[in-house]
């Protein structure tokens, strides 16, 4: 992990795409959040047809999809497709665009060794605090 803000090549524009879609009619993306001993589990459902930016992760960690079909860009990559069933590894430093196909449930994991469910304690430690420069800050960002 890193306390410093980590630097992709493309975090200008991924920034400039996340202020377009806050003009657009926000989509809600539930959120579901399950704690066992030393493990914090993530499950968002993302609608049909929605353009979604991820939070900088800080760390590695798995990740599956047990519904639906994504386009996934990570720091102006190459597109890449993922359907359900899918288990990847999210590396530490991943920013994501994603396209979504079909209705998808994404969920991470991530360890938690305090067995905190103090959800700003969590996302403090696994997500990497990054400003938009181009919206403000008290408009909420897609996860």
């Amino acid at each position: 992990m890193t306390s410093e803000l980590l630097h992709r090549t493309n975090d200008l524009k991924i920034d400039e795409l996340e202020a377009l879609i806050l003009e657009q009619e926000q989509i809600v993306c539930p959120l579901e959040h399950r704690f066992t001993d030393g493990m914090y589990i993530r499950e968002i459902t993302m609608a049909a047809g929605s353009l979604i930016t991820s939070k900088i992760h800080k760390t590695q960690h798995p990740f599956t999809i047990s519904k639906g079909r994504v386009m996934v860009c990570i720091d102006a990559g190459e597109w890449v497709e993922y359907e359900a069933p899918y288990t990847g590894i999210t590396q530490a430093g991943t920013r994501r665009v994603l396209y979504v196909v079909e209705d998808c449930v994404w969920t991470t994991y991530h360890l938690n060794p305090s067995n905190t469910e103090d959800l700003q304690e969590i996302e403090d430690r696994i997500i990497e605090k990054h400003e938009n420069p181009f919206i403000n800050n008290t408009k909420k960002i897609a996860e």
